[in-house]
């Protein structure tokens, strides 16, 4: 079967592969005529803020609390020893989020025992919490939250007794 360029529709296709390679192998070297609409107040990669700088550090039941949230303020919480930032979930861990009660404090028990009562709370200037009555499923429920809480927002402390700092 033989290329028959008499023919309109093969002549068409010819012409038309013809002008794809001389637009690949010669392209326009000409400026735009008019400047993109997004870079038109010029361009950077640099974003228009940069995120506040979290450092690691040692906190005690004392120490974490002021991190409650309130008046738009970091929020941390502790599980298993384990200090996590948990700012971008704000609506869950705010003043007024389901979980708000955990906010500055060690939710470890409540996680373990899917419970956000306040009474899984230690008070903050008791020992902490060492979880000794828990059963092995709600140890293993309280790393399936840690882990989940690993890989959802930031690990920035350790959580250590009151007298320890």
């Amino acid at each position: 079967m033989a290329f028959d360029v008499g023919t309109p529709i093969n002549t068409a296709l010819l012409l038309f592969i013809i002008y794809s390679v001389q637009k690949i192998v010669f392209p326009s070297t000409s400026p735009p005529k008019e400047i993109p609409n997004e870079f038109r107040s010029g361009y950077s990669w640099l974003p228009k803020s940069h995120q506040p700088t979290v450092l690691f550090k040692t906190y005690t039941p004392k120490t974490l609390e002021p991190f409650h949230g309130k008046d738009n303020g970091r929020i941390l919480l502790a599980i298993n020893g384990i200090v996590f930032d948990v700012t971008a979930g704000r609506s869950f861990y705010g003043p007024n989020g389901m979980y708000g009660n955990f906010a500055g404090r060690d939710a470890s028990r409540g996680m373990a025992k899917q419970s956000f009562d306040i009474e899984m709370l230690t008070p903050i200037d008791q020992p902490l919490d060492k979880l000794a009555d828990l059963q092995q499923d709600e140890i293993e429920n309280m790393k399936g939250w840690v882990e989940h809480f690993s890989n959802k927002y930031i690990i920035c402390g350790k959580l250590v007794e009151n007298d320890a700092a």
